[in-house]
């Protein structure tokens, strides 16, 4: 679960404890029209064309170029995005290892708990790896599944040399695969799986931008159903709805009024009021490519300083999207941004923009690479603004107390500069 997520359904819990009676209501009004600006969305799923078996081959053929050039034997994957992303498996199994491990030379293996063979060779017979011969090794709840990943590692002549786990492997897998091998180096493998998966391609990106745009479509719909005295589950519950119309499945943060200088928001109930800043944030899932987007808005009139906030942030936007540019320094896209807003007044350094530029964004909301001076990891850090690569482009200011206002849009760079998948925001009275 993810920190909007977390809150998400935090604040539905207090709100249900608070009001015994809120959850029959919803249900007994689940069955009502939706608003006519929701009922006119239609469905956007045909737009959407699913990532092929070739394509994943592709990334494979890749991932073991980097591999070469990293001097890294083998990449292990386990349960998670990129397993998805090179094989086209989805594997949720808890404590249990299992392991899709691709040789830097000749064909992968796979570690599995024996009970499950059946489920991963029916997996495997529809991905990109050509299943009729799969090497499946099998390992009984009394065995070690460490001296089976050892074992295939030697098989395929890497019984020593670097191993690349991918990172998001739970620790206690990792620490067993080092034990069982003990004359290999088990190494992070981001350089491999971030290396492919950051670069995305026109299909990719064909993806990303169905994305985004059911995204604009549901809260544009949802902005128009709005009305006063309603709390952030009820929008939550429009947006939802807004979703199902266009066919994908999405969720938003609903924040108003002094909680939104909370960046991920509060689960404190809330309730709209005229006049009250407003923000919806996140987005949805396109054959597995996300979008998050941002919009802050009032309903009625904002005030002069809702409005000079909104212009800052609007400059800071338009200056990070002219300086993602082929070759920049990804800390320079967030410098430019973050320069307009400190000149503004709101500074130094983070104190009112709180958060880094943006994330990289894909088949993971927060992926790599990010937008930020000091990238979390020394093999980030070096890294500059590539054809391909997207990002979140979301600066803010977030005044405790008060009020927060972010604008958030997705960009892709090109070999000309950034692009941005949606139109900007015009003013927090006119959001689309």
């Amino acid at each position: 679960m993810n920190r909007r997520k977390f809150i998400g359904a935090s604040a539905a819990l207090t709100a249900l404890w608070r009001t015994p009676s809120l959850f029959a209501q919803r249900e007994q009004s689940s069955d009502a029209p939706p608003p006519t600006s929701i009922a006119a969305l239609t469905s956007m799923r045909d737009q959407a064309r699913p990532i092929t078996n070739d394509e994943r081959r592709a990334r494979i053929e890749k991932a073991k170029r980097l591999m070469a050039q990293h001097k890294i034997g083998a990449l292990v994957l386990t349960g998670g995005t990129s397993l998805v992303y090179f094989a086209g498996m989805r594997w949720g199994g808890g404590e249990r290892l299992f392991a899709c491990v691709i040789p830097v030379k000749g064909e992968p293996f796979f570690v599995c708990p024996a009970f499950e063979e059946d489920r991963a060779r029916e997996q495997i017979a529809v991905g990109p790896f050509g299943a009729d011969h799969a090497d499946v090794r099998t390992w009984n709840e009394d065995e070690s599944p460490y001296a089976l990943v050892a074992r295939g590692l030697k098989d395929r002549g890497i019984a020593t040399g670097a191993i690349g786990i991918e990172e998001t492997t739970k620790l206690v897998w990792s620490d067993g695969i080092a034990s069982a091998a003990p004359q290999a180096k088990v190494v992070l493998g981001t350089a491999i799986s971030a290396g492919c998966r950051m670069i995305k391609d026109a299909h990719e990106i064909e993806l990303m931008q169905v994305a985004n745009t059911a995204t604009l479509k549901v809260y544009n719909a949802v902005y128009q159903a709005i009305q006063p005295g309603m709390t952030q589950h009820d929008v939550s519950n429009l947006i939802s709805q807004a979703y199902r119309r266009v066919g994908f499945p999405g969720e938003a943060s609903v924040q108003t009024g002094q909680y939104t200088a909370l960046p991920h928001g509060s689960s404190t109930p809330q309730t709209i009021k005229e006049g009250t800043i407003i923000m919806i944030d996140d987005g949805c899932t396109v054959e597995g490519y996300q979008s998050d987007i941002t919009r802050t808005f009032v309903l009625g009139k904002a005030t002069d300083k809702m409005n000079k906030v909104f212009d800052i942030v609007r400059r800071a936007q338009n200056a990070a999207l002219k300086a993602a540019k082929p070759g920049a320094p990804l800390e320079s896209i967030d410098a430019a941004a973050r320069g307009v807003i400190v000149d503004a007044g709101y500074g130094p350094g983070f104190k009112y923009f709180s958060h880094r530029l943006g994330h990289g964004i894909g088949m993971d909301g927060h992926e790599w690479p990010y937008l930020v001076k000091n990238n979390m990891f020394g093999w980030a850090r070096s890294l500059r603004a590539q054809p391909g690569m997207a990002f979140s482009n979301e600066p803010g200011i977030y005044i405790r107390g008060e009020f927060g206002v972010r604008l958030e849009d997705d960009m892709h760079i090109t070999p000309d500069g950034a692009k941005l998948f949606t139109p900007q925001s015009e003013s927090l009275e006119k959001p689309f």
